[in-house]
């Protein structure tokens, strides 16, 4: 045999014992299998799409509003199933931002397959992550979301005007997690209901969405209900609290599932 027929027939067994080897591992019922699903953000006003800086709201209560910048962070994800396992996806901060589109768009990737019935996420950045520091990604993405002086996050953030404050001007910065006792702690989870016989289903040849929406109204109403001629500016505390709980108690809810 020559030497480059010699050579084209080694090239093709090599060829060979790669595509068997390759098979063997995709069919190989060891290897994890993973897919995609993507979460997204659709914050409105009650049932009112929201506008910054244009449009004009009310409150249960009765108070008028405007919105010129809506912030929150999003993290510690984690999805259920109805044996009560559960997936927590790694490292999942992220920052959504009511000016830009884009952060409404969540991709969350290499997700173990199974039928998932339930969604479980902290609204704001939890206290182990701040104490770490070394901020990176969307902890770093925003100076303004981060109080430099107490070294805590802004979990949510709400700013407008309104006619019934006394300043005019409403600023909620719910933030922090200090305080005896945790008293100032606004890190709130929550686990929105999927809707009736729903499931997400997680699949490498599916890109399943969840569609959130996420109510500005959550923030004044609830267990708490707020009106701006008393609370109209408030940056942690005990006031920041009470929103904090307004918002775990309804700014969230899963609209619909895209099974894709």
């Amino acid at each position: 045999m020559n030497t480059s027929r010699f050579a084209a027939v080694a090239a093709a067994l090599v060829l060979a014992t790669a595509l068997v080897t390759a098979c063997k591992k995709d069919s190989d019922p060891s290897t994890p299998q993973t897919g995609v699903f993507a979460l997204e953000l659709e914050p409105g006003v009650g049932a009112l799409p929201l506008n910054l800086s244009t449009d004009t709201y009310t409150t249960a209560a009765g108070d008028r509003f405007t919105v010129s910048a809506f912030k929150y962070f999003l993290s510690n994800i984690k999805l259920t199933k109805a044996d009560g396992s559960a997936y927590a996806v790694p490292d999942s901060y992220f920052l959504v931002d009511q000016a830009k589109p884009d952060s409404q768009h969540l991709d969350l990737k290499d997700v173990p397959v199974g039928d998932y019935t339930g969604l479980t996420f902290t609204v704001g950045v939890d206290s182990a992550r701040t104490k770490a520091g070394n901020f990176t990604g969307a902890l770093a993405a925003d100076p303004g979301m981060f109080w430099d002086w107490s070294q805590e996050f802004k979990n949510v953030v709400l700013e407008g005007t309104s006619p019934q404050s006394p300043s005019r001007g409403l600023v909620f910065h719910i933030a922090g997690f200090k305080g005896a006792n945790g008293a100032n702690n606004t890190i709130r989870t929550v686990s929105p209901a999927f809707p009736a016989n729903t499931k997400l289903l997680i699949r490498p040849d599916h890109s399943p969405e969840i569609h959130l929406h996420v109510d500005v109204l959550g923030l004044f109403g609830g267990p708490n209900p707020v009106r701006f001629a008393t609370v109209y500016n408030t940056m942690g505390g005990p006031q920041s609290v009470k929103v904090a709980d307004n918002i775990a108690a309804g700014m969230f809810s899963v609209e619909h599932i895209h099974a894709n």
